[in-house]
């Protein structure tokens, strides 16, 4: 299927009681692994397998077919891992964020990326032991709307699509629409809807495009290069740029089980080196970046053209976007996607804050309880990336301070 040209054939499930199982049944999937007698199976396999590869464990990696995956997918291609003495085996492709993490819980795949929101809720909400060891990328999202839509305002009374209920679009998404008045809501299918609500559905990525191009939702909110795609293809045009709203945060993370951190710590510090390496040699080689992780290349890690990545990582002309004002604060330097693999504690601690103001469904018990200063040092493990980056030159290799501190900036 091409992702990137519109399909009218499209259900999306808005309803609690809906049965087309689109969204919900993975959400109720993931949900499910709080459940002792769900997880213990998955957590038993997990450990079998982490046991039987011993210190010799292959890297298994686990992505989703967008921009997000793309330190693991460059530092798979350009055989980094192999440099660090580590055994690869061939990236496994998922299609929903429930798919990946339930192969993770039970070790199918090692190395995956997730959303760094969705981290909190595995470690904290599922209660499975993982940690974040590296920031994936910076920005790389945007809220897309139809071509007639020309403010935030406009999409009140109107459904907006997001990934995942516990994602950085999901929360910066409901930041921009309660700065324009606007009130995020799930309502029932075809439910009327008040002119200052926005009704949120949860769809997968790759089918974003489709449900634009046939005007079943308004806009949506998700990783590129799908916003690229629906600029490509006429069908969507870019409201604002999530990197505008908050300055250079991060969206996808590098996700490793603490079992395999505690037992094979060289084996995560090798991990760790090739995906920072993977970084570096992207920030300077974007149209080669591209090309490796299109549909042209042999590995065909996803289906996107190489000029549609290409108009993500190598884009650096902002004159159309600050015009239109889906970029406003033109002092920030930013390119639209970013990669850089330090994950700052001010950034975990600002996502925990205003995740508890955020509207998600389900038990958000675990959430409310959470300690934002305790949750950035428990999450994150930064030992492994901190020495990959002394490796590679230090912070000013990326563009950091030396310090690895920073003041979280939002401008919504």
């Amino acid at each position: 299927m091409d992702y990137t040209k519109p399909s009218r054939a499209i259900h999306i499930c808005q309803s609690p009681d809906c049965g087309c199982g689109i969204t919900r049944r993975d959400f109720l999937r993931l949900s499910a692994l709080t459940a002792a007698s769900v997880a213990a199976p998955l957590l038993s396999a997990g450990d079998a397998l982490a046991q039987a590869a011993g210190t010799d464990q292959p890297v298994k990696i686990g992505y989703l077919p967008i921009t997000d995956a793309t330190p693991l997918l460059v530092a798979h291609a350009r055989k980094l891992f192999e440099a660090e003495g580590l055994r690869t085996e061939k990236p496994r492709l998922f299609r929903t964020w429930a798919q990946i993490v339930e192969a993770f819980v039970a070790g199918q795949v090692n190395v995956i990326h997730l959303l760094s929101p969705a981290t909190l809720w595995v470690r904290y909400g599922t209660r499975f032991p993982a940690k974040v060891v590296a920031w994936n990328h910076v920005n790389g999202s945007a809220l897309t709307v139809a071509p007639g839509i020309n403010s935030v305002a406009e999409l009140g009374g109107r459904t907006v699509a997001i990934p995942f209920w516990y994602s950085i679009h999901n929360v910066l998404l409901q930041q921009v629409l309660a700065a324009n008045g606007l009130t995020p809501v799930t309502r029932a299918r075809d439910a009327s809807l008040a002119r200052n609500e926005v009704n949120l559905v949860v769809l997968p990525p790759a089918e974003m495009v489709s449900a634009l191009a046939g005007k079943a939702i308004a806009g949506f909110i998700v990783a590129e290069p799908f916003n690229a795609a629906a600029e490509t293809a006429g069908v969507g045009k870019v409201l604002r740029l999530s990197g505008d709203v908050w300055k250079n945060h991060a969206c996808c993370v590098t996700f490793l089980a603490e079992r395999d951190i505690a037992e094979r710590p060289e084996w995560a510090q090798r991990v760790t080196n090739a995906i920072v390496k993977a970084q570096l040699w992207t920030r300077g080689n974007q149209l080669d970046a591209a090309k490796l992780l299109s549909s042209a290349d042999d590995n065909k890690y996803t289906p996107h053209s190489p000029q549609v990545l290409a108009k993500v990582l190598a884009t650096t002309d902002y004159a159309s976007y600050e015009a239109s004002g889906a970029a406003r604060n033109k002092g920030w330097y930013q390119r639209r996607i970013d990669f850089q693999p330090y994950p700052f504690q001010s950034y975990t601690e600002e996502l925990v804050r205003l995740l508890q103001k955020t509207k998600v469904e389900g038990d958000t018990g675990f959430l409310q309880k959470l300690d934002p200063r305790f949750a950035a040092k428990d999450l994150v493990d930064d030992r492994f990336v901190r020495k990959a980056i002394a490796s590679v030159g230090g912070p000013s290799a990326f563009g950091l301070p030396a310090d690895l501190l920073r003041k979280e900036v939002l401008a919504v």
